[in-house]
């Protein structure tokens, strides 16, 4: 009996097992409800579930964000050589619109290459068939410089005085953009002093054809109102070849439109991209390695 009696009170003193004392908690940790069947609680696996997915889901983050500076830096490398390629056409421009005019190449497929080369040709108006491109400003490059700074501006507006001009020497008819009248001169019975009459040497710079940019509005030959060069239209209605020029400044004679309205400018603003491009990869780096590598210890 003293043996039975010492084996039973070892027996009731003895903890149950991990797996038993977790079962008689969940089964203590409130009443079933009815029709709901009983199932052991899996609060341990959870929980080590948890952490394996959010680091991964961490993980996934981190380098889903090292894109941005990656891409930022393309970006900039990009607009680097961007650049010097446009360094190089603005050169390229520069030497062109300087050289020494050279005659007037009677094939049109030759022009392609020459746009604002300065070309010679010698002939006479005809300025019954006269075309105007309008709404136009006079390029003046003083005003513009005097007004660089200014938030507005309003310089006269008028328009360009395209002539068809018989070329003596190659027999055929090119149009030749005189120059810049303002809005109340584009009648030319208001500039008869200005109507050259009889042969002229004149020099300008060849000018290819335009399409139609976004927003610009649709030619109109009925009214003759042009709003951008469409040289086979252009030539269609005045008889002549879809050849044309810029008259420069030297032709220009008083009471006449104003010459050398070839504005030649091109946008270099890849400095700007390269700054921006390159500033936000070196912020958006710094950041990354903040969170991710540069990490305060327990946190």
């Amino acid at each position: 009996m003293a043996a039975a009696a010492r084996w039973l009170a070892l027996r009731v003193a003895r903890p149950a097992p991990a797996p038993a004392r977790a079962v008689w908690r969940s089964v203590l940790a409130g009443p079933l409800r009815p029709g709901v069947p009983w199932s052991p609680s899996r609060g341990g696996s959870s929980a080590a579930e948890a952490p394996a997915t959010k680091a991964e889901d961490g993980s996934s983050l981190q380098w889903f964000l090292l894109l941005v500076p990656v891409t930022a830096f393309g970006l900039g490398t990009w607009q680097v050589q961007r650049r010097k390629w446009k360094l190089q056409l603005i050169a390229e421009l520069e030497s062109r619109v300087m050289a020494e005019p050279i005659p007037l190449p009677a094939d049109p497929m030759e022009l392609k290459n020459l746009e604002y080369r300065p070309v010679r040709v010698r002939g006479h108006f005809d300025h019954s068939k006269e075309l105007y491109m309008m709404p136009r400003t006079m390029v003046d490059p003083a005003r513009e410089a005097r007004e660089a700074g200014r938030l507005s501006s309003s310089p006269e507006s008028g328009a360009y005085v395209v002539t068809p001009f018989r070329c003596t020497e190659l027999g055929i008819t090119i149009l030749v953009n005189r120059g810049f009248v303002p809005r109340k001169k584009v009648n030319p019975d208001t500039r008869q002093k200005g109507q050259i009459e009889g042969e002229v040497d004149l020099v300008g710079m060849v000018r290819l054809t335009e399409t139609r940019k976004p927003f610009v509005p649709e030619n109109n030959p009925e009214r003759n109102h042009w709003h951008y060069r469409d040289l086979e239209a252009m030539a269609r209605l005045t008889g002549a070849d879809p050849i044309f020029i810029d008259a420069d400044f030297q032709s220009t004679v008083p009471g006449g439109p104003v010459g050398g309205q070839t504005r030649v400018t091109l946008r270099n603003e890849h400095m700007q991209y390269i700054i921006t491009w390159y500033g936000l990869c070196a912020a958006t780096s710094y950041l990354w390695f903040k969170k991710f590598l540069h990490r305060t210890p327990g946190v």
